[in-house]
């Protein structure tokens, strides 16, 4: 493990002070900072998340390539965080299980292969555990992310760490779309999981635990997921797989939410799904969209059923589109979930599609700089939402229009806490 002190420059150092949040681990950051303010000045905070998402799936965000020094390896990390100190943002989400391996020395699965190039081998150093003392250090929220059912983004299992469990158990394993998958219906295999990311809760003071929009695999043309011989056996007494998938979910979130209460209370959890949970066409209780999936249907993740038995502390859906888009436009995704969430007591993000601004092969909404800062504005209008995540740190750093630059300027003039 590193034990290099980082050095902040001095702007952000000032915007530390200024923003020092009250998060689980950092509260202690947050009540000096408000303590050396004026009652006045505490009034004027508000409180809404403001968050950003660091990727290392196949080294999107985070390290930018396999088999850097640790040392290069925290730079970079901390250079993330320091950054999201400047965006005035107070959590990073950062992604530590992102193909049934681990960002942190885990009993249960390999080192990740997006640290050193080679699944298994040690790092040199504890990723997890130094990004969680580096953002409560900024007064920054850690929200750790994990994928509970992802394997590998190809399908051999002699590719993958000689100790990894889908070696020592290939029951588990599903075949799919080009990809490895633990199998869902599988008792066992939501144990395992849950245990494998319950670790994480029991070592370190997270702020949050996070899961994505991955539960079932998006649907793949002229393929099915081959799950027959779990349904035959663990899905008698429902109407249909479907049922029986969306109940095995169901089953995770749940357990999940219960064992997250009794490790550490105080850490939230949250899930940020795809942004459609079905099409008005499909259930009147659905959106006014036509998208091409629904996450009930397609994904087996009723989510709100979630968000209305109060399951999980917060949802972020990712509406990554942009407003007056025909299929499924942001205008009218945001008051759907804006009324999902009312009178519950999950809290409401939005997940924002940071990387879609100024990309050439985006609509032309997207080459418009001001298209997020307009979100966020239309997002006031609906009280229930209470902050919004951007996808992701490359883009937050790289900044290709100034739209990250926009939000800051028209929306983060004032220093924020996430809210309770």
């Amino acid at each position: 493990m590193l034990h290099r002190k980082s050095r902040l420059s001095r702007r952000a150092f000032a915007v530390t002070a200024l923003s020092a949040l009250v998060a689980g681990g950092g509260a202690m950051a947050a009540g000096a900072a408000m303590a050396d303010g004026s009652e006045r000045d505490r009034r004027r905070w508000t409180r809404e998340m403001r968050g950003v998402w660091i990727a290392t799936v196949a080294n999107r965000d985070w390290p930018s390539k396999q088999g850097l020094t640790a040392k290069e390896q925290c730079d970079e990390l901390i250079s993330h965080l320091d950054r999201a100190v400047e965006r005035r943002l107070n959590t990073v989400i950062l992604q530590v299980r992102p193909t049934a391996d681990a960002l942190w020395p885990s009993p249960y699965e390999p080192w990740s292969q997006v640290l050193t190039g080679t699944q298994g081998k040690d790092p040199g150093w504890d990723p997890l555990g130094r990004a969680v003392a580096e953002a409560h250090a900024r007064g920054l929220q850690l929200h750790a992310w994990f994928n509970p059912y992802r394997i590998a983004n190809h399908t051999d299992p002699a590719k993958l760490a000689e100790s990894h469990p889908a070696r020592k158990h290939p029951e588990w394993v599903v075949t799919y779309g080009g990809k490895l998958y633990y199998n869902p219906g599988l008792p066992d295999v939501r144990a395992f999981v849950q245990r494998a990311m319950l670790d994480a809760v029991e070592r370190y003071p997270l702020d949050g635990v996070h899961f994505d929009d991955y539960f079932y695999p998006y649907p793949v043309a002229d393929q099915a997921f081959d799950d027959t011989e779990a349904y035959n056996r663990y899905g008698t007494g429902f109407a249909s797989r479907a049922d029986w998938r969306r109940d095995n979910i169901d089953k995770l979130v749940d357990e999940m939410a219960a064992g997250i209460r009794r490790i550490r209370p105080s850490t939230q959890f949250g899930i940020s799904p795809f942004g459609v949970w079905r099409n008005a066409a499909t259930d009147p209780l659905g959106s006014d969209s036509r998208a091409g999936v629904e996450t009930y249907d397609d994904l087996y993740a009723d989510t709100r059923k979630w968000v209305r038995e109060g399951w999980i502390d917060y949802i972020c859906p990712q509406l990554y589109w942009n407003i007056g888009f025909a299929a499924a436009d942001y205008a009218k995704l945001l008051p759907w979930w804006a009324e999902v969430a009312r009178g519950s007591r999950t809290q409401l993000y939005v997940g924002e599609a940071l990387y879609k601004a100024g990309d050439p092969a985006q609509p032309e909404a997207w080459q418009d700089p001001a298209e997020l800062s307009r979100h966020l504005t239309l997002a006031k209008q609906y009280p229930e939402t209470r902050g919004h995540v951007f996808f992701a740190a490359k883009d937050s750093a790289a900044d290709r229009i100034g739209a990250m630059a926009q939000v800051v300027a028209d929306h983060y003039g004032r220093p924020a806490m996430t809210p309770r």
